[in-house]
């Protein structure tokens, strides 16, 4: 039996199916979460952000209408309401990213590595929120150009103008990082 699609759940969703809604919860909690974290720098926000997404998902199902990928949506709604997080609340600067052990790097490659995490979490939260969103989608995500676009419900040649400016201010802002490696 073939795995349903997205946009098949999401629909299935809108009928009613609150287990088709459960299977597109686990297939994208954990990037909706890491997406939310790397905006806000905050695990307990991310979660709470993550946590709201799927609940406006599951709210709009009646209306809900495949006219971009399930990724593309569920993106939109989230950096809507990242955006309007940050509105309300300055973000705050966080550490990196929790990591699976691995071979266990050195204790001073392990704070080398926090130090340049958290100097990359402070300088995004700099960026204005556009253009924050934007690095978190294309670099973080790895989504393309024209689905940042869609997320953000702007146009691909706005997402390109948010990008380049969004690298140049980082690029200044990360200079000494840049020079010492």
């Amino acid at each position: 039996m073939q795995t349903p699609s997205n946009e098949e759940l999401m629909l299935s969703v809108r009928d009613g199916d609150l287990d088709a809604f459960e299977q597109i919860v686990l297939r994208h909690q954990a990037e909706a979460w890491r997406v939310a974290y790397r905006f806000t720098g905050d695990a307990a926000e991310a979660e709470d952000l993550a946590q709201e997404t799927f609940l406006r998902i599951l709210h709009a199902a009646p209306r809900y209408k495949p006219t971009a990928t399930f990724r593309t949506y569920l993106f939109r709604i989230l950096n809507r309401l990242c955006i309007d997080h940050v509105r309300r609340k300055r973000p705050t600067v966080a550490d990196s990213l929790p990591q699976p052990a691995d071979d266990a790097p050195s204790a001073i490659q392990r704070v080398s590595d926090r130090e340049r995490d958290a100097a990359i979490q402070a300088a995004l939260d700099l960026l204005p929120p556009g253009q924050r969103m934007a690095m978190v989608l294309r670099y973080f995500e790895g989504l393309s150009g024209a689905e940042i676009a869609k997320a953000m419900d702007t146009s691909a040649k706005a997402v390109e103008g948010l990008l380049a400016r969004a690298r140049e201010r980082l690029e200044s802002l990360l200079a000494w990082l840049i020079e010492d490696s």
